[in-house]
């Protein structure tokens, strides 16, 4: 047998219930699988080793469910969750199926839909805290336009923003602990999604009247819809401290969203993100302590059993990456390779402690007796590097 480590709950693996529970429908075929209990979802992933399972509200209660069948559903679930000891990390609303939404939710044209959807969202923010998750995922997937002409894309900025700032009061008035985690996305549904990368969400954020609270879900896949690299997005969102929840799978370039099991995209970028989030922290310890959520869809062609065997892949998957990244950090031709390549200087302030302007303008050796022509030849090493990494991620070192 491969040498390939079991999940277990200390790995915070968790799922969504659209994921393994999608049925394969899309815009050009008919389901080709059949419905999955949430229950049996919750105990399916439990014997696999996820510690956590994530909804939309829509997942776990039929629309349309009165008050008598929406506490019959959440019983039933709280009731699987308390047998299996999996928990709900993570809650999100679905503010993107019903037609009522295809104009968007808090920034649609309709100011009775924007005032909905607010409604909607905090009657689902109680169940959050019933429930014990700590983190509200918005996506804004028809928070867009396909015309130019039919939005105001300030005023529609205006809405969200009021939204969010609605929401955190909410949340803080009754005392719920709940953080906030945008998800960018730059198409798709819409032809043009608000908010649609990292940046975008992070610049957005900070104009929050309680950004502490507001945080980022960023998705390897939507990234690389934008062109991106993912690590460096989320290198960045570490960077600002905001985060707050994280969806991996795997993408193949600027097209649709595949919602690929982890690592069956872009693997070398998966190879670093893993080393990232597991090492990428101070003295090479976790960078990132939150849940590692598996935002996928199992492929149209498989049947229920290949359901399972593509949510066991995802965790083996990011199991050999940690493997592999651990295996690349302790080689010591790699640590030789780093101070070739100098990357460990860069952490090194460019100006020394104390040191000002001033008295960079008074050392000579910066520029005046520089030897620029000699910097220029030299060389980083980058490929070498490069393929040391390669070598580790295919198992020959």
């Amino acid at each position: 047998m491969p040498n390939v480590p079991s999940p277990t709950k200390a790995d915070q693996f968790s799922f969504g219930l659209w994921t393994v529970g999608w049925q394969a429908r899309d815009p050009f075929g008919d389901a080709t699988r059949p419905a999955l209990d949430p229950v049996e979802v919750v105990h399916r992933l439990a014997e696999r080793g996820a510690y956590g399972v994530t909804f939309h509200d829509d997942d776990l209660i039929p629309p349309g469910s009165d008050d008598t069948a929406r506490a019959e559903h959440i019983g039933r679930f709280r009731k699987a969750l308390d047998e299996t000891g999996v928990v709900v990390p993570m809650m999100t609303t679905n503010l993107f199926t019903h037609p009522v939404f295809k104009d968007g939710a808090f920034t649609s044209n309709d100011r009775d839909v924007r005032r909905y959807a607010l409604r909607k969202v905090m009657r689902n923010l109680d169940l959050a805290a019933e429930l014990g998750a700590k983190t509200y995922v918005l996506w804004g997937g028809r928070e867009g336009a396909e015309y130019e002409g039919s939005k105001n894309v300030r005023a529609a900025l205006d809405r969200y923003r009021e939204g969010l700032d609605t929401l955190a009061q909410y949340v803080i008035d009754r005392g719920y602990g709940i953080r906030f985690a945008i998800e960018p996305k730059p198409n798709e549904p819409r032809g043009d999604i608000l908010l649609p990368t990292i940046g975008h969400a992070l610049a957005f954020i900070f104009t929050l009247d309680h950004h502490e609270m507001v945080g980022l879900n960023p998705e390897v896949g939507h990234e690389q819809m934008a062109g991106l690299n993912v690590v460096h997005g989320i290198a960045q969102a570490l960077w600002h401290g905001k985060l707050f929840h994280i969806d991996l799978n795997g993408q193949r370039s600027i097209k649709y969203d595949q919602d690929l099991v982890f690592g069956h995209g872009d693997l070398i970028n998966a190879f670093f993100l893993v080393d990232l989030l597991e090492f990428g922290g101070p003295d090479e310890e976790r960078a990132y302590e939150g849940p590692r959520h598996f935002d996928y869809k199992p492929s149209r062609t498989e049947d229920i059993a290949g359901v399972w065997a593509s949510a066991e892949a995802n965790m083996r998957t990011y199991l050999l990456l940690k493997q592999r990244a651990a295996s690349f950090r302790a080689d010591p031709e790699v640590q030789r390779a780093l101070t070739a390549s100098r990357v460990g200087e860069l952490s090194v302030p460019t100006l020394a402690d104390g040191e000002s302007y001033v008295e960079l303008l008074a050392d000579r050796s910066a520029f005046e007796d520089f030897n620029i022509e000699a910097a220029a030849a030299r060389g980083y090493g980058f490929v070498a590097l490069n393929q040391l990494a390669l070598e580790h991620l295919l198992g020959a070192r």
